[in-house]
């Protein structure tokens, strides 16, 4: 007797079902992915004065809301702990851009004096070096340059540059909102954003977030914590050398190291080339070997201490990134591209860890709680460990109570005011119903 999957042997093949079709099928699944993925690019570029200062404030936030929650467990208010936030940073780059400022303004006499000097000894170096240049040549040269700085181009490039300012300073103040509400609502925000999710894919969203919060906040620390080793001992090598404007070259080399592989590097290239027109060319092979030996030094001791086994992307994927994010949003697109990558990685590996069958009740009802809690803008986070039971209880009980009514709309966590709940009064509310309610953990 003949088989089904024998008459499917038998039967005609059409155009799509032998090996060039289902070849052509996934390469035109491929195509679409692509094409998706490039509008998404393009939409976001196209609103990147919004896209990028949310990307910077989820940075800061992750970086400094461990700092928040810790002042709201000792009994802060969230807007008072997010403030105090606010005040600690503000006081940190204000003296810093101070700091550079005088630096600037009290050297520039000495630095354009030692630049002219400079300028005229590399003048010197093209008229009698091995390469002959004529005066004739040199002339021009100053004429191009002369004409260039004269010309529209320059001017239109003025108008775009005041635009550009423009944008900046808007995208600074609506990153300064976006995270004084991501300090002080984070919990809310994200208990709004997982109402999407049910069951056990609850489970892994908060693996996500979680994952994805904890390698962003340790990669933006950590980088943080290298960049200033970095920047306080080449800058002690430029104030002991007597380089010029040693404040202000620290300050770039403290930037610069948050852009992987090259960022390090040339700051100390631009802490070179000043030293080389202000102080010579033996001050500025002194500088170069300082930044290499700190370079050397961060690299094989102190990153891996500091960094661990936060950032698991491999060179090449970091490379990739940077040069996409430099070539979409230019040097801010180079410090947002890495985290990025090493984000939504750690976010693939978290939504991917454990299987579905896997995930048990257990977690299911954990999950569900911690969502409650991040509801009511008091999660465990932000909570005493010795009032994590009854915000437990409370909690399993306004879970229940939702699933009864088949409605996730509010969920009324006893304590959501701000206090921690009273275990007994919960204990008793489960009593009346029925003593069904999830024992706290």
């Amino acid at each position: 007797m003949t088989t089904p999957a024998q008459l499917e042997n038998f039967a005609p093949k059409g155009p799509w079902r032998d090996s060039l079709g289902n070849a052509s099928i996934r390469a035109a699944q491929v195509l679409l992915l692509l094409v998706l993925i490039v509008g998404a690019i393009y939409a976001l570029i196209q609103v990147q004065l919004v896209v990028i200062p949310m990307l910077l404030a989820l940075i800061l936030a992750a970086a400094i809301g461990p700092f928040v929650n810790w002042l709201r467990r000792k009994g802060w208010a969230a807007s008072a702990a997010t403030a105090a936030a606010f005040l600690l940073l503000l006081l940190v780059f204000s003296g810093l851009i101070t700091g550079i400022v005088f630096a600037v303004v009290g050297q520039a006499d000495q630095l354009v004096s030692s630049a002219t000097e400079g300028f005229d000894k590399l003048y010197a170096f093209v008229q009698n070096g091995p390469i002959p240049v004529d005066e004739a040549q040199i002339q021009q040269a100053r004429d191009w340059v002369v004409d260039f700085a004269t010309s529209s181009t320059v001017g239109a490039g003025a108008i775009s540059g005041l635009s550009a300012a423009g944008n900046f300073f808007a995208g600074a103040v609506l990153m300064v909102v976006i995270l004084f509400f991501f300090l002080k609502d984070g919990e809310k925000i994200w208990a709004f954003m997982l109402r999407a999710f049910k069951g056990k894919r609850l489970v892994k969203a908060r693996r996500v977030g979680e994952s994805g919060m904890t390698v962003l906040g340790g990669y933006i620390r950590g980088t943080a914590i290298v960049a200033l080793v970095d920047s306080v001992f080449i800058g002690l090598a430029l104030f002991f050398l007597g380089v010029p404007l040693a404040l202000p070259l620290a300050a770039i080399v403290f930037i610069g190291a948050f852009i992987p592989l090259v960022g390090a590097t040339l700051a100390g290239v631009l802490a070179a080339l000043i030293a080389l027109v202000a102080n010579g060319p033996l001050i500025a092979l002194f500088v170069i070997i300082a930044v290499i030996v700190v370079n050397q030094l961060e690299g094989n001791f102190l990153q891996p201490v500091v960094m661990g086994r936060t950032l698991q992307v491999h060179a090449l994927v970091i490379l990739v990134a940077l040069t996409a994010g430099t070539v979409l949003a230019g040097i801010v697109g180079a410090i947002l591209s890495v985290p990025v990558a090493a984000v939504g990685w750690a976010a693939i590996k978290a939504w991917n860890q454990e299987d579905d069958d896997h995930i048990t009740d257990e977690e299911i009802a954990d999950a569900e709680e911690r969502t409650a809690l991040d509801e009511t803008g008091r999660g465990l986070s932000s909570t005493p460990k010795e009032d994590h039971a009854g915000r437990r209880a409370a909690a399993a009980v306004a879970v229940e109570v939702a699933d009864d009514r088949r409605t996730v709309a509010e969920r009324p966590v006893d304590g959501s005011d701000g206090d921690t709940g009273d275990a007994g009064d919960t204990e008793g509310r489960a009593e009346r119903d029925g003593g069904s309610s999830p024992a706290p953990r």
